[in-house]
């Protein structure tokens, strides 16, 4: 569960400062749902499985303001692919998490590579405009 803005203050949780963030970025205590899979129907050919997520959220971790953001996600599956309602439910678990943006991308990634272990991924994350600036983050993972 995840530390509920103070918005008189301004940060999370009443303090003065956000909460502790492990190295990649998040809440030692969040907890994810967990990625199902199911076997690659056609695990001889390369294809590849794109899908956009325009509804992601997290917290900022210095703010505790709401991130809105677009998850793309493209990859070639090798034995595994992820089933989807497993994915939206994941994307679901990061709603009340602190986390920057480049760590919960990379994080993104690094899930679904462990899940799927794919021949190659692609994870995009478009984070709209927040004090006039909107942030793109792209992390990629080749076998």
């Amino acid at each position: 569960m995840g530390t509920k803005p103070d918005f008189k203050s301004g940060t999370l949780g009443g303090s003065p400062n956000p909460p502790a963030m492990s190295s990649a970025g998040r809440s030692p205590a969040a907890l994810h749902a967990p990625l199902e899979t199911f076997p690659n129907p056609k695990s001889e050919r390369d294809y590849v499985i794109r899908f956009d997520c325009p509804e992601f959220t997290c917290l900022c971790p210095k703010t505790g303001q709401p991130d809105f953001a677009t998850i793309r996600v493209e990859y070639v599956p090798d034995a595994l692919c992820v089933e989807l309602k497993s994915w939206k439910l994941y994307l679901w678990s990061f709603r009340d998490e602190g986390a920057f943006h480049e760590a919960v991308t990379n994080r993104i990634l690094d899930d679904l590579v462990a899940a799927v272990s794919p021949r190659r991924a692609r994870v995009e994350g478009a984070f709209n405009v927040r004090g006039g600036i909107t942030t793109t983050i792209v992390a990629e993972y080749r076998k």
